[in-house]
């Protein structure tokens, strides 16, 4: 696959630049729209350019583990986020917990699962599609 070098130059850049803004998205989307599902794809985008630009292997090379494990992980982040209301107060599964005596709940834990499964779930389904 033959890229220009404007392209393969700022790949990087636009990598982070995404990951950096869907990391942005995912903590605001408590108070205002956004969240870990739009913070997912605007992460996945990042990576996708990256793929267009340096090729499948290198973008995985950079995520270090597979698409799908990355999903699993956001999904045990999201199961996790449910298990202490559920466990340790008595209420219902994925009741709103703070932390200890932090600003930070169990939502921040479900929204970041949600975040990791829309991206290695995204990611899984588009770089088989680039390798050549």
């Amino acid at each position: 696959m033959k890229t220009s070098f404007i392209m393969n130059a700022s790949a990087r850049y636009v990598l982070w630049a995404c990951v950096l803004l869907s990391l942005f998205v995912l903590l605001r989307g408590h108070n205002e729209p956004g969240g870990g599902f739009i913070g997912g794809l605007i992460g996945a985008l990042g990576f996708v350019f990256h793929a267009l630009a340096r090729g499948a292997g290198a973008t995985r090379a950079v995520l270090r583990l597979q698409p799908l494990t990355w999903a699993g992980i956001g999904l045990l982040f999201g199961i996790l986020a449910g298990l202490p209301a559920l466990l340790l107060f008595g209420e219902p599964f994925l009741t709103q917990q703070w932390l200890g005596t932090t600003p930070i709940g169990t939502t921040v834990l479900f929204d970041l699962g949600v975040y990791l499964v829309v991206l290695g779930f995204a990611l899984a389904f588009v770089l088989p599609f680039m390798e050549a």
